[in-house]
């Protein structure tokens, strides 16, 4: 190789590593802080519990689901309306939910999977807590989204009963009445199954063992409960029936409310705990309430290194 060719060949290896100043410069806008990711996470997560801001696919069920509580709320007001003589709704406003709590299981055990069980799969929990959030942000904006949905979902019907009721030219009194205590009672039973729901997806990455783990504790536990409590009022147990009703987040809601709201039962024979019982199932709802946060907490601890 000739000098002019080495003097080439330097010279063409000197243009291919020369460094240039690309321009980057340090971020100058305004830094929101925890609250703005916090709130994020939490609107990201109750639109994504109906499917917005999702495929196609995914809106099918939470809508569905949806439109199945809001028709038959419109059924019951049409027939209310349409009775001859008719003064009152034929169901009460805190029996709804636990008319459909089906509905609201499959709901749950669709959604709190999609909305935890995809983050622990795919690994990305470390990255909300690399800043500036923390676990503390992530568990309570997931568990307000969820128990919001599930208000959304089992409040919208009853505003379609009250708005129904009043058009009927009902009791306004008696009405407004027991839509208070509707919303109180479904906005308990949304906190708790959220808690619950959230719970069991949280225990796995896999979606399907998290929507089995939801129907298990919400559907089948209510099952089991209902029968043993039929059980003991057939055989003239009539004391264990109230007592059973602890076992079941379900009878759980229809104990706390028929003891304090008004409620009518739906235990077997019974008009549901009186209020001296009933003090004791609201201390174990608010205490799954609060075990829920704290599981919760314990387990995003772990994944969150």
């Amino acid at each position: 190789m000739t000098s002019t060719q080495t003097g080439t060949a330097a010279a063409a290896g000197g243009e291919t590593s020369r460094i240039h100043n690309i321009g980057y410069r340090s971020y100058d806008g305004p830094r929101l802080g925890r609250g703005y990711a916090r709130r994020s996470l939490y609107s990201q997560s109750l639109r994504g519990a109906f499917g917005l801001g999702r495929s196609a696919k995914s809106k099918v069920l939470p809508m569905l689901l949806s439109g199945v509580m809001c028709i038959v709320a419109a059924i019951i007001v049409a027939v209310a309306v349409a009775t001859p003589g008719s003064t009152a709704l034929p169901i009460k406003y805190t029996s709804f939910a636990i008319y459909l709590q089906a509905v609201i299981g499959l709901f749950l055990a669709a959604q709190a999977p999609q909305s935890v069980s995809r983050d622990l799969r795919f690994k990305s929990v470390p990255l909300y807590f690399s800043r500036p959030i923390e676990r503390a942000d992530y568990v309570v904006a997931k568990f307000a989204a969820m128990a919001s949905a599930l208000l959304i979902l089992t409040g919208v019907p009853l505003v379609i009963l009250y708005g129904g009721a009043l058009l009927g030219k009902f009791d306004f009194a008696t009405q407004t009445k027991g839509f208070g205590q509707g919303m109180v009672s479904v906005a308990l039973l949304s906190v708790l199954f959220a808690g619950l729901g959230l719970v069991m997806a949280a225990l796995t990455p896999r979606r399907g063992f998290g929507v089995a783990a939801v129907i298990a504790v919400l559907t089948i536990s209510y099952g089991a409960v209902s029968t043993v409590q039929a059980i003991a009022w057939s055989t003239g147990s009539e004391g264990a029936v109230a007592w059973l009703g602890l076992f079941s987040p379900i009878t759980l809601i229809d104990g706390v409310q028929s003891a304090f709201l008004g409620a009518a039962s739906a235990f077997p024979g019974s008009d549901g705990p009186g209020a001296g019982l009933g003090v004791v199932y609201l201390i174990v709802v608010l205490a799954l309430i609060a075990g829920s946060y704290g599981v919760l907490m314990r387990r995003y601890r772990r994944v969150g290194l």
